[in-house]
This record gives C-alpha cells, sequence and structure tokens, in this order.
C-alpha cells in the first residue's frame, strides 16, 4: 500500500529542533513550490539565493529529496546537496547562489544540484547551531527562482 505522501515527510524530531536557545539546535526549512507558485520540477533550472550571514554558528546545508520516495535524489553525478562546509562560489557580499536543474550553470558547477526531467523533487535547506537572526527572523532565505 502507497502511504500518502504528506504522512512520509517527517518522522521525528528532537530537543535541538524545537530549542530556543541561540548556538544550539536546528531547523529544517522547505517547500515545494518557487517564486512563481508553481511545482519544483526536475526539467527546470532554478536558483537559492542565500543571503549573507546565514544564522547558523555551524552550518548550513541544501538537501534534495525525490518525491515519490522521501529518499535523497538520483542522478548520474550522485550529488543530492550542498552546503557551506564546502568550497562554493560566493559572491563579494558573502551570498551564495545555489543551482537545481538539468545542466549547471557555467562557472557555477560547485554550486549545483543535478535533477532529472520528469522526477519531481523538495529541498530542505538546514540551519545548525541557530544564532539569534534566525529567533529574531532577521535573516530571510528567498524563494526558489526559475532560470529563464
Amino acid at each position: 500500500m502507497n502511504a500518502p505522501r504528506g504522512f512520509c515527510e517527517a518522522t521525528a524530531t528532537s530537543a535541538g529542533m524545537v530549542t530556543k536557545t541561540p548556538g544550539v539546535g536546528s531547523v529544517y526549512l522547505g517547500c515545494y513550490k518557487d517564486s512563481d507558485d508553481d511545482w519544483l520540477d526536475g526539467a527546470n533550472t532554478y536558483r537559492l539565493h542565500v543571503p549573507p550571514n546565514a544564522p547558523a554558528k555551524q552550518f548550513w546545508s541544501l538537501t534534495l529529496y525525490d518525491v515519490d520516495t522521501r529518499a535523497l535524489i538520483q542522478n548520474t553525478d550522485q550529488i543530492a546537496d550542498r552546503s557551506s562546509r564546502q568550497e562554493l562560489v560566493k559572491s563579494a557580499d558573502g551570498s551564495v547562489d545555489l543551482y537545481v536543474g538539468p545542466k549547471a550553470p557555467t562557472g557555477f558547477e560547485r554550486n549545483w544540484i543535478p535533477t532529472v526531467a520528469g522526477k519531481a523533487w523538495f529541498p530542505y535547506f538546514r540551519l545548525y547551531g541557530l544564532t539569534e537572526q534566525h529567533f529574531n527572523r532577521e535573516w530571510i532565505l528567498p524563494d526558489f527562482e526559475k532560470v529563464k
């Protein structure tokens, strides 16, 4: 029997996921639609602009999951995530543009997560070691924007 999709996305929680203590805990931000309110589609290319000074004392990470299996996305490059622990291309202000799509934009190969046409996906953007900026909502992660 296939479980309804919404019932198998999250299966646990921990004290670290609900604490309001700065420097401790984590948060998982997720979505299913882009800035135009269209469903995220493996055939399209998207940009996620990560503003500078993310409210993560430890690190942040973007991971993609397959909508049907709820497992990491499968692609020929075997890349399902990018994080601040990697050597990413950064802008002068410290922001990072991450790309998700079937082909890497020139010059941003290190910031790219490959997708597969015909496969829907959803992201979790995780922040670890939350800072005051998260709790005060001073730092906002924008929506995925379709690259046209």
